[in-house]
């Protein structure tokens, strides 16, 4: 702009002295004054920059490649992801079908029930968490946890209540990955369950088996909701111990909570039933004082 406006003024500054010097223009001092008026506005050229970007970056080839390679990963990774989320939801459906199988249990059909839960619990090992040990087969299990963790926490409950109901003991976690070890190929890293989960899916199991008790207590087995209940409590002292060391966990928090609520839950019912116990009256004519409707043989 400043270049423009200099020619601009010279261009009017010779236009004057040629309208002084001469009345008529001739061809002369046309020729001369346009040629002086070139000359000035080619004297000065913009700055120009140049530079060579092979010089200082790499070739657009070499990084269109890199960025492909990038893509195909997100992708490649992205579609892992989907298909575990899927088999985690195919794992949490069919582990709740063995929980309420486990939940039919009576005083009459005990055997046949566990041994239809056990038959159904082993079907989501063979078929779900099967299709999910091939896919997690050498990749990062903890990059991916997420995707998997809500099934795996709902196996471990369904396999841990029913073995609670079948000998009264807990199962611990080299048990399950003992019983998960086939599953992997022996020439990869064999997938295993962290402790992490395990703790997150022990803690799910006291509310099944509050309900559990519940059901007990109403049925008469007074004897058993109470061994619930002391097993219950032990797996809270315990888990008490262990959750100040899980700060990051914020549904081992509140997990914590509602185990608290379960404990509660069946510490009343089984002091409700003793408490209705010492103020039963056998039926006139009668001299029963054992309390079998109430699952109390004798009370003292």
């Amino acid at each position: 702009m400043m270049l423009l406006h200099r020619s601009l003024i010279l261009h009017r500054r010779n236009f004057l002295y040629f309208m002084a010097s001469s009345a008529a223009p001739n061809s002369h001092h046309i020729r001369k004054l346009t040629e002086t008026t070139m000359q000035d506005s080619r004297g000065k050229k913009a700055r120009s920059i140049s530079t060579e970007a092979a010089s200082f970056s790499p070739s657009s080839s070499s990084m269109k490649e890199s960025f492909s390679q990038y893509a195909e990963y997100l992708n490649k990774f992205n579609d892992k992801r989907e298909r575990l989320v899927k088999a985690s939801r195919d794992i949490t459906i069919n582990s709740k079908k063995v929980i309420f199988q486990v939940h039919r249990i009576s005083k009459n059909n005990k055997e046949e029930v566990l041994e239809k839960a056990e038959k159904d619990l082993s079907a989501v090992k063979d078929q779900y968490i099967a299709r999910l040990v091939n896919e997690l087969q050498g990749s990062d299990y903890w990059k991916l946890r997420r995707a998997y963790s809500p099934g795996i926490q709902e196996y471990i409950e369904a396999a841990t209540l029913c073995k609670f109901c079948t000998t009264g003991a807990l199962l611990n976690l080299e048990e399950i990955n003992a019983i998960l070890l086939p599953l992997s190929d022996p020439s990869l890293e064999p997938f295993q369950i962290n402790i992490l989960d395990y703790i997150l899916g022990l803690a799910d199991l006291t509310g099944e088996l509050m309900r559990l008790a519940i059901g007990r207590i109403s049925d008469g087995e007074l004897a058993y909701a109470e061994k619930i209940c002391r097993f219950v409590r032990e797996i809270y002292r315990e888990l008490t111990l262990v959750a100040p060391k899980m700060d990051d966990s914020l549904d081992m928090k509140t997990k914590m909570d509602v185990m608290l609520q379960s404990v509660m839950k069946i510490e009343n019912a089984c002091y409700s039933v003793h408490v209705r116990g010492s103020e039963y009256i056998p039926l006139i004519g009668t001299n029963d004082t054992s309390y079998a409707s109430l699952g109390m043989s004798e009370f003292d």
